[in-house]
């Protein structure tokens, strides 16, 4: 027997108009999150099964991060939206989302120095801001990653990785998406311009704030240029540090950039909030994005660790008018219903995260009775 839903809905479940287009049902998000089943890097079948369990009438899905190019590869079997057979692919996915009625935006990724020769087409050097490598990490499962050392991109390289995003963009509503979402977190190649641990250069794209976050500002304004501002929006991490990529002063690293979206009048910005701290045993979000929110003019999504409680806490206070969840999403395909009625949550398993298998740790995990 279902628990019984509140008589007054929670804050995490009132409707929510997004930018002159959108009307949401509800403020749950599922964040983008790598699953490395795109097997030669082309989206699956599967794929739409796995989405269209996590859509609802009303919700807004972010894809897994999507490569822009060829170069933009560092994960095995990871898609893109850079050919013709990968728009394809992506069509009957997006068509299984739009039946739920829900929205669907594509995260548009470049790893940058986050990848191997392996990856990079005829076996060259990643590209990044630097020639700086990123440090052996351990994966969840205990192995050790490695990376290979980056070439620098010449200051006249970078126009054609912005306009690899913009092809991408095209190549993302083509294929029937909402919109884009561009990755400017996680250590990936826009950070990799943005934080000052990273970026060593001493040309127009190094040293100054306004010079380290030119790139991704330039990536901002040819989507918007291509696709429309109200079909944009960007995803940002400053207090992050991953995959060698940290910053010394995040403060005002994110809100250089929350102040200078508003001059492209993009649809929204996502946050990932600093570390969990632990206060009387609970992990709790830290609610350290307030400032960037109010800069912003547009939709603001908090992302990261997010529960119920600290959900329903961040919506009606004002702190965030969207709250994205990864983990709790991936575990639990009818998460909004779920939240709505308090109703016990799957277990994720960390170990099913990242393998291959259609199914397994996919589009297994139970909904409710």
């Amino acid at each position: 027997m279902e628990p019984e839903a509140e008589s007054k809905p929670i804050p995490l479940m009132t409707p929510y108009k997004m930018g002159s287009t959108l009307d949401l049902a509800h403020r749950v998000v599922l964040a983008p999150l790598t699953r490395q089943r795109s097997y030669g890097n082309v989206p699956q079948p599967h794929a739409a099964v796995y989405y269209g369990q996590r859509a609802t009438a009303g919700g807004m899905l972010i894809t897994e991060a999507t490569g822009v190019s060829d170069t933009a590869q560092g994960y095995t079997d990871t898609p893109g939206v850079w050919t013709a057979e990968q728009v394809e692919a992506w069509r009957p996915v997006v068509d299984a989302v739009h039946a739920k009625g829900a929205a669907f935006f594509c995260q548009l990724w470049h790893v940058g120095r986050v990848s191997t020769y392996g990856f990079q087409p005829g076996g060259a050097a990643p590209v990044s801001s630097t020639e700086r490598m990123v440090g052996p990490q351990v994966r969840h499962d205990g192995s050790r990653e490695e990376f290979s050392p980056p070439r620098r991109l010449a200051v006249e390289e970078i126009p054609l990785i912005v306009d690899d995003f913009r092809k991408a963009a095209r190549n993302a509503i083509d294929a029937g998406f909402d919109g884009v979402e561009i990755h400017g977190g996680n250590g990936y190649l826009i950070e990799q311009f943005l934080k000052d641990s990273a970026n060593d250069r001493d040309d127009g794209y190094g040293g100054s704030l306004e010079n380290r976050c030119r790139f991704a500002l330039e990536v901002v304004a040819a989507v918007v240029k291509e696709v429309g501002a109200h079909r944009v929006g960007i995803r940002l991490s400053p207090f992050m540090d991953y995959m060698d990529c940290h910053d010394s002063d995040p403060h005002a690293l994110g809100l250089h950039m929350a102040t200078k979206l508003n001059d492209h009048g993009i649809l929204y910005l996502h946050m990932i909030e600093p570390r969990m701290a632990l206060v009387d045993g609970r992990r709790v979000v830290p609610h350290r994005l307030l400032p960037y929110r109010e800069a912003f003019k547009g939709t603001f999504i908090a992302n990261g660790g997010y529960d119920r409680e600290e959900g329903d806490k961040a919506v009606s206070s004002g702190y965030a008018d969207l709250v994205s969840f990864g983990r709790l999403f991936l575990a639990n395909p009818d998460l909004p219903k779920r939240l709505e009625l308090n109703a016990p949550l799957n277990k994720y398993n960390r170990m099913t995260f990242y393998i291959s298998d259609p199914v397994v740790g996919y589009t297994d995990y139970p909904f409710l009775p």
